[in-house]
């Protein structure tokens, strides 16, 4: 069984392959700030959950080498909510240190919105969501010095929330309550139950040696 990944995320895509998983990579070029202004006002979970379906529809109908889609489509997106306010990618170093600055020694909760649909035989078919949210504590004792050096990485300007968990961010969270798979931006288990759904088992997707 095939499985095709509308995103080019590498934590997504490494998270997989450890799952003995090898996907087939869609972009999906969804404008992700367009889509979400146009749907109004939104909880975290509905707009990381739009924001998937978007993402895998987008990729309905396409052809991989000439040859038709023939599995299941799987969109994704995550969010990270501090204080009831939802905040995605930072892009900008100073909008990123300022939100290091804010959640430093509290916590929050991770949104993943998964949206799998069967396109098996190369026409979509139905399709199915859900969200998985975990929470998140950041270490108390993070110093602006360390806050600082991991900006200047790169790393936590296009990760939700500005941090990551399979990466150089991993030192500075002190707790995860959930499943730490859904703060990498894809829950396998939740993925496994929405195959459940399609009465699809989980080892038909291994792939990998």
């Amino acid at each position: 069984m095939r499985l095709y990944l509308a995103s080019t995320s590498p934590a997504r895509l490494a998270t997989l392959r450890a799952a003995g998983i090898e996907p087939v990579l869609l972009a999906s070029n969804v404008d992700e700030e367009a889509a979400v202004a146009a749907a109004g006002e939104l909880t975290g979970p509905e707009m990381v959950l739009l924001l998937a379906r978007l993402k895998a529809e987008a990729v309905v109908g396409r052809t991989v080498g000439g040859e038709p889609i023939d599995g299941f489509i799987l969109g994704g997106d995550s969010a990270f909510e501090l204080d009831g306010e939802i905040y995605g990618k930072p892009h900008l170093p100073e909008v990123a240190r300022q939100r290091w600055l804010d959640q430093r020694g509290r916590e929050g909760t991770l949104h993943s919105g998964h949206w799998l649909i069967d396109h098996r035989g190369g026409v979509a078919a139905e399709s199915s969501g859900e969200v998985s949210s975990t929470t998140v504590r950041f270490a108390e004792n993070i110093s602006d010095d360390e806050i600082d050096a991991y900006i200047a990485t790169g790393e936590p300007l296009e990760v939700a929330g500005a941090f990551t968990i399979d990466s150089l961010g991993a030192a500075f969270i002190s707790e995860v309550r959930g499943d730490p798979h859904a703060v990498v931006g894809l829950s396998l288990a939740q993925l496994r139950q929405l195959l459940v759904g399609f009465d699809v088992s989980w080892p038909s997707l291994w792939n990998r040696v």
